[in-house]
């Protein structure tokens, strides 16, 4: 239940944050190029959003496999030693998380203390980038749910998306369908 939610809120995040930039960029481009004016915040903050949908992002590409793997090498060697290859990486993966974390957990401290907004916009600089912390802490749910499958058996490596075999599939259905000589 409480993965389900947290899938279902990361998903809604993704699709906000991703409208809501591309809305922001064409409202910015035909202010200033049709109207020759513009707002002077939304660089500010459609940076900061992109930053916010490339963290949210990397957790959800992690959870369905869309980040590009070299796995080639992996996948030679047989199932044991494949989870064991995964245990490191994801090992490995947590500590950088956890390195991140720390830091960002520094850094937001002295911006909340120092009081610092952002440039362009009246928002605490602690709160804008408080995505370091936010985006690092669900990447590192992902690994963790990741390492639990691979230690329970359930998975044997990081999930891929196999670009190659889905597209000789497709070539596959259109010969079938006739769409190909």
């Amino acid at each position: 239940m409480f993965f389900r939610l947290i899938n279902k809120a990361e998903e809604a995040i993704i699709s906000l944050l991703l409208i809501a930039t591309t809305l922001l960029v064409f409202a910015d481009v035909i202010m200033r190029f049709v109207f020759n004016t513009g707002f002077l915040w939304t660089q500010e903050l459609t940076l900061h959003m992109s930053a916010w949908f490339v963290l949210f992002g990397t957790s959800y590409g992690i959870k369905v496999g869309s980040h590009i793997g070299v796995d080639a090498f992996v996948k030679l060697f047989p199932r044991g030693i494949r989870r064991a290859l995964t245990v490191v990486a994801c090992l490995l993966a947590l500590s950088y998380c956890g390195l991140i974390m720390y830091g960002s957990w520094i850094y937001l401290e002295k911006m909340k203390k120092i009081g610092i907004e952002l440039e362009d916009l009246p928002i605490p600089t602690w709160l804008a980038h408080g995505m370091l912390l936010v985006g690092f802490i669900f990447i590192s749910v992902r690994l963790l749910i990741l390492l639990v499958q691979v230690i329970i058996g359930q998975a044997d490596c990081f999930r891929h998306v196999d670009e190659a075999k889905e597209s000789m599939e497709i070539v596959e259905e259109l010969k079938e369908d006739g769409g190909m000589a």
